[in-house]
């Protein structure tokens, strides 16, 4: 349990410090990066959540003995959405198409991982309390 409100803490900080910045970075506003910073982060949070949901799943249906899997779930499923609502932020405020360089690619990506994380989140954490 105090691995879930570990990792729930980090997660919100995460998101409470990159929501901005991801903002900013999609409206061109910080100078050193390009527009690609905010798409950057919002598709590494949620490829943090498909790894920690396939963990997850993998402890849930036993290939991995160590850990609970209901712990990885629910910290998927938190990971997967600041993802996508990170990434989704930045497409709602970049500007151009996909190929101009300011990550609308890389933001479409993060939706789609996080997605991807949610399903694992969610498959893992329906097992895990089906089996107890």
């Amino acid at each position: 349990m105090v691995l879930v409100r570990a990792a729930l803490v980090s997660a919100a900080l995460l998101a409470w410090h990159a929501a901005p910045a991801a903002a900013q970075a999609a409206a061109g506003v910080i100078a050193t990066g390009s527009g690609r910073a905010g798409a950057t982060v919002a598709a590494l949070i949620a490829l943090a959540s498909v790894i920690t949901g396939g963990w997850a799943t993998a402890r849930a249906h036993g290939r991995l003995a160590r850990g609970h899997a209901r712990d990885g779930a629910i910290v998927a499923l938190v990971l997967a959405v600041i993802g996508m609502a990170l990434a989704a932020l930045h497409l709602a405020t970049s500007t151009g198409a996909v190929g101009t360089g300011n990550g609308r690619g890389g933001a479409i990506v993060g939706v789609v991982l996080g997605v991807i994380g949610l399903a694992l989140g969610q498959r893992a954490l329906a097992r895990s309390v089906r089996t107890g």
